[in-house]
């Protein structure tokens, strides 16, 4: 992973060369010291500026004997300010604790110097003062580094948790997008199939009637492909899906699927606010269910309007689920119920089956 903030030893870097050759052209002038100091500069800048193969404690290494060349070589005295880089890099190489250890000893490593090379530095303001804002500037590079990590960490958690997020945001899309194809398909191939017995067994007797089953067959076969390519294209919130006229687009699927037999009535009273795409896929599943596995003679569906919701119940006189489990229609109609807040009851005996579901508005 790449260090933080890494422009700061650029910086630094640049400050003291600039700093270096302007006391050289004022002062002694340009030498072989100051060639050499200004190459180990542009090393150093070489060193930081790249992604080394070798271990970080290497390179950690190398920097600091370079840094001590450099002070070596440095007219200027300005050199001694780089050497807050030790803690401020070590922070990153080796730990916080690594970091104050190596910051004290820098600290006191100058200290060392003044004490060898400048007689009474201890009685002299302006040693005093260096070593007190070295003291600071090794502070403030620790802080900076401390900062940096944290960042880096709130930032790598900040790119797990999006991740997360997309990926929980992927499941449920998959999860709606598979209950759309689910109820749409399984309740036109249940009215296809249905159809399509009625026109073979009338193929004969009734040959107007099997050919109004065959052509409320290939309506579902039609329907079911348009919607299927509706939920591919939408990949979006259901309520942009949402039937328009709920009473309507009930009444279109009873006398579909029906195909004039009279089996299956629909009783619609109230005002209606707004389509709920909930209620259509509850009517298609429980007519479905009716449809295929009731062997139910009259099914009834029953749509209310109030001020507060609406609700949808449908029956039928068919001989029940009996010990049947919820298959994947029914646990997507709960799972939809709950996301819209309301409420689904499903009652069942040898008498009949009635499934009833109310959404707030």
């Amino acid at each position: 992973m790449p260090r933080p903030v890494p422009w700061i030893p650029a910086v630094l870097y640049g400050a003291v060369l600039a700093g270096g050759l302007y006391y050289a052209a004022i002062g002694p002038g340009f030498g072989a010291r100051t060639g050499g100091f200004a190459a180990l500069l542009c090393v150093l800048a070489v060193l930081d500026g790249r992604v080394w193969r070798i271990p970080e404690g290497a390179v950690f290494v190398l920097r600091a004997v370079l840094l001590c060349a450099v002070a070596a070589l440095d007219v200027s005295g300005l050199s001694r300010v780089l050497f807050v880089l030790v803690p401020f890099l070590g922070f990153f190489a080796f730990g916080p604790a690594a970091a104050v250890w190596l910051g004290a000893g820098c600290v006191a490593l100058l200290a060392g110097a003044f004490t060898l090379w400048v007689p009474g530095w201890a009685v002299r303001a302006e040693y005093i003062s260096d070593l007190l804002m070295f003291a600071l500037g090794v502070v403030l590079a620790l802080a900076t580094a401390a900062v940096a990590v944290r960042e880096r960490r709130a930032r790598g958690r900040l790119e797990d948790t999006l991740a997360q997020v997309a990926q929980l945001s992927a499941a449920r899309e998959r999860n709606r997008l598979a209950r759309e194809i689910h109820d749409s398909l399984g309740h036109h191939l249940t009215a296809i199939g249905i159809q399509l017995e009625k026109a073979e067994a009338f193929a004969a007797l009734d040959p107007a009637a099997s050919a109004q089953a065959v052509s409320h067959a290939r309506w579902s076969a039609n329907r079911a492909l348009e919607e299927v390519r509706a939920s591919v294209r939408t990949l979006g919130p259901e309520a942009e899906s949402e039937p328009v006229g709920l009473a309507r687009t009930l009444a279109d699927l009873v006398h579909h699927l029906d195909g004039g037999a009279g089996r299956i009535s629909l009783d619609v009273s109230g005002v209606e606010r707004r389509p709920l795409l909930v209620l259509y896929r509850a009517a298609q599943e429980g007519l479905t269910n009716a449809c295929r596995h009731s062997g139910a003679t009259e099914i009834g569906v029953r749509v209310r309007y109030g001020d507060h919701g609406a609700s949808l119940c449908v029956t039928d006189n068919g001989g029940g689920l009996g010990g049947a489990e919820e298959g994947f229609g029914l646990a997507g109609l709960r799972e939809r119920v709950r996301l819209a807040d309301g409420t689904l009851e499903l009652s069942s005996s040898d008498r009949g089956t009635a499934l009833t579901v109310g959404v707030p508005w």
